[in-house]
Protein backbone atom coordinates (compact mmCIF):
# COMPACT_ATOMS: atom_id res chain seq x y z
CA UNK A 1 0.00 0.00 0.00
CA UNK A 2 1.76 3.17 -1.18
CA UNK A 3 1.18 6.86 -0.68
CA UNK A 4 1.50 9.72 -3.18
CA UNK A 5 5.30 9.62 -3.06
CA UNK A 6 5.30 5.83 -3.24
CA UNK A 7 6.24 5.39 0.43
CA UNK A 8 4.33 2.79 2.43
CA UNK A 9 2.68 3.07 5.82
CA UNK A 10 5.52 0.83 7.02
CA UNK A 11 8.01 3.54 6.06
CA UNK A 12 6.14 6.26 7.96
CA UNK A 13 5.57 4.05 11.01
CA UNK A 14 9.30 3.26 11.15
CA UNK A 15 10.16 6.98 10.93
CA UNK A 16 7.62 7.97 13.63
CA UNK A 17 8.68 5.03 15.77
CA UNK A 18 12.36 6.01 15.47
CA UNK A 19 11.86 9.65 16.45
CA UNK A 20 9.38 8.90 19.23
CA UNK A 21 11.86 6.35 20.59
CA UNK A 22 14.72 8.84 20.51
CA UNK A 23 12.55 11.48 22.19
CA UNK A 24 11.46 9.36 25.15
CA UNK A 25 14.79 7.62 25.70
CA UNK A 26 15.60 9.71 28.78
CA UNK A 27 12.09 9.31 30.18
CA UNK A 28 12.21 5.55 29.65
CA UNK A 29 15.52 5.38 31.52
CA UNK A 30 14.02 7.43 34.35
CA UNK A 31 10.97 5.14 34.58
CA UNK A 32 13.10 1.99 34.40
CA UNK A 33 15.44 3.11 37.19
CA UNK A 34 12.68 4.42 39.43
CA UNK A 35 10.58 1.32 38.79
CA UNK A 36 13.45 -0.91 39.86
CA UNK A 37 13.90 1.29 42.93
CA UNK A 38 10.23 0.92 43.86
CA UNK A 39 10.68 -2.84 44.05
CA UNK A 40 12.67 -2.21 47.24
CA UNK A 41 10.24 0.31 48.76
CA UNK A 42 9.49 -2.03 51.67
CA UNK A 43 13.18 -2.21 52.62
CA UNK A 44 15.71 0.36 53.81
CA UNK A 45 17.73 0.07 50.60
CA UNK A 46 19.02 3.53 49.51
CA UNK A 47 16.99 5.33 52.18
CA UNK A 48 17.90 7.88 54.80
CA UNK A 49 16.19 8.78 58.05
CA UNK A 50 14.19 11.97 58.33
CA UNK A 51 12.77 13.40 61.57
CA UNK A 52 9.31 14.93 61.37
CA UNK A 53 7.59 17.03 63.99
CA UNK A 54 4.00 18.04 63.49
CA UNK A 55 0.89 18.94 65.41
CA UNK A 56 -2.42 17.16 65.14
CA UNK A 57 -5.57 17.77 67.10
CA UNK A 58 -5.28 16.52 70.66
CA UNK A 59 -7.36 13.54 71.74
CA UNK A 60 -7.44 11.65 68.43
CA UNK A 61 -8.70 8.11 68.86
CA UNK A 62 -5.81 5.65 68.33
CA UNK A 63 -7.85 3.87 65.64
CA UNK A 64 -8.00 7.17 63.66
CA UNK A 65 -4.40 8.19 64.30
CA UNK A 66 -2.97 6.11 61.45
CA UNK A 67 -5.33 7.74 58.95
CA UNK A 68 -4.42 11.22 60.22
CA UNK A 69 -0.72 10.40 59.86
CA UNK A 70 -1.34 8.80 56.43
CA UNK A 71 0.39 5.62 57.52
CA UNK A 72 -0.45 2.24 56.10
CA UNK A 73 -0.51 -0.71 58.47
CA UNK A 74 -0.57 1.63 61.45
CA UNK A 75 -0.43 -0.14 64.78
CA UNK A 76 -0.19 1.24 68.31
CA UNK A 77 2.73 -0.50 70.02
CA UNK A 78 2.08 0.79 73.54
CA UNK A 79 0.58 3.64 75.52
CA UNK A 80 2.21 5.30 78.54
CA UNK A 81 0.09 8.04 80.05
CA UNK A 82 -0.72 10.52 77.25
CA UNK A 83 2.00 9.19 74.91
CA UNK A 84 0.98 6.72 72.22
CA UNK A 85 3.91 4.83 70.68
CA UNK A 86 3.75 3.52 67.12
CA UNK A 87 6.38 2.25 64.70
CA UNK A 88 8.79 5.11 64.17
CA UNK A 89 7.19 7.68 66.41
CA UNK A 90 5.00 8.99 69.20
CA UNK A 91 1.80 10.98 69.55
CA UNK A 92 1.00 13.05 72.64
CA UNK A 93 -2.74 12.63 73.17
CA UNK A 94 -2.91 15.70 75.43
CA UNK A 95 -1.07 18.19 73.17
CA UNK A 96 -1.41 16.62 69.70
CA UNK A 97 2.37 16.72 69.17
CA UNK A 98 3.77 14.06 66.85
CA UNK A 99 7.44 13.11 66.71
CA UNK A 100 8.24 10.68 63.94
CA UNK A 101 11.22 9.19 62.13
CA UNK A 102 10.57 8.09 58.56
CA UNK A 103 12.80 6.54 55.92
CA UNK A 104 12.82 8.15 52.50
CA UNK A 105 14.75 7.51 49.32
CA UNK A 106 17.93 9.46 48.72
CA UNK A 107 18.05 12.21 46.09
CA UNK A 108 17.52 11.88 43.08
CA UNK A 109 15.69 8.55 43.50
CA UNK A 110 13.01 10.23 45.62
CA UNK A 111 12.24 12.63 42.76
CA UNK A 112 12.32 9.90 40.13
CA UNK A 113 9.83 7.68 41.95
CA UNK A 114 7.37 10.58 42.17
CA UNK A 115 6.69 10.02 38.45
CA UNK A 116 5.39 6.54 39.21
CA UNK A 117 3.09 7.78 41.95
CA UNK A 118 1.73 10.97 40.38
CA UNK A 119 -1.93 11.48 41.33
CA UNK A 120 -4.36 12.85 38.76
CA UNK A 121 -4.73 16.14 40.63
CA UNK A 122 -1.14 17.24 39.96
CA UNK A 123 -0.09 18.88 36.67
CA UNK A 124 2.67 16.27 36.30
CA UNK A 125 0.03 13.62 35.60
CA UNK A 126 -0.28 14.97 32.03
CA UNK A 127 3.38 14.15 31.49
CA UNK A 128 2.99 10.61 32.81
CA UNK A 129 -0.18 10.10 30.77
CA UNK A 130 1.57 11.37 27.61
CA UNK A 131 4.56 9.13 28.31
CA UNK A 132 2.16 6.18 28.54
CA UNK A 133 0.55 7.11 25.22
CA UNK A 134 3.91 7.45 23.45
CA UNK A 135 5.04 4.15 24.95
CA UNK A 136 1.80 2.53 23.72
CA UNK A 137 2.45 3.97 20.25
CA UNK A 138 5.99 2.56 20.29
CA UNK A 139 4.65 -0.84 21.23
CA UNK A 140 2.06 -0.90 18.45
CA UNK A 141 4.20 0.80 15.81
CA UNK A 142 6.88 -1.86 16.29
CA UNK A 143 4.56 -4.18 14.35
CA UNK A 144 5.38 -2.12 11.22
CA UNK A 145 9.15 -2.46 11.53
CA UNK A 146 9.23 -5.42 9.13
CA UNK A 147 7.05 -6.38 6.20
CA UNK A 148 4.41 -8.89 7.20
CA UNK A 149 5.55 -11.38 4.56
CA UNK A 150 9.05 -11.81 5.98
CA UNK A 151 10.38 -14.57 8.22
CA UNK A 152 11.61 -11.98 10.74
CA UNK A 153 8.06 -10.62 11.11
CA UNK A 154 6.58 -14.09 11.68
CA UNK A 155 9.25 -14.87 14.28
CA UNK A 156 8.63 -11.50 15.91
CA UNK A 157 4.91 -12.26 16.14
CA UNK A 158 5.64 -15.58 17.87
CA UNK A 159 7.98 -13.88 20.33
CA UNK A 160 5.36 -11.15 20.90
CA UNK A 161 2.72 -13.80 21.59
CA UNK A 162 5.06 -15.48 24.06
CA UNK A 163 5.58 -12.11 25.79
CA UNK A 164 1.82 -11.50 25.99
CA UNK A 165 1.24 -14.97 27.45
CA UNK A 166 4.06 -14.42 29.98
CA UNK A 167 2.55 -11.04 30.97
CA UNK A 168 -0.90 -12.59 31.47
CA UNK A 169 0.58 -15.39 33.56
CA UNK A 170 2.44 -12.87 35.74
CA UNK A 171 -0.66 -10.70 36.06
CA UNK A 172 -3.08 -13.41 37.08
CA UNK A 173 -1.05 -16.25 38.56
CA UNK A 174 1.92 -14.78 40.42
Amino acid sequence: MGTKEGKSINHYMRVWHRYAGFFILGFALLYALSGMTLIFRDTEFMKKEKKISQSLAPGIDPAELGRNLRMREFKVEKTEGDIIYFRGGTYNNATGAVEQTVKELIFPLNKMTEFHKTPSGKPLHWFTFTFGLVFLFLTISSLWMFKSTTKVFRQGMLISLAGIVAAVILLFFV
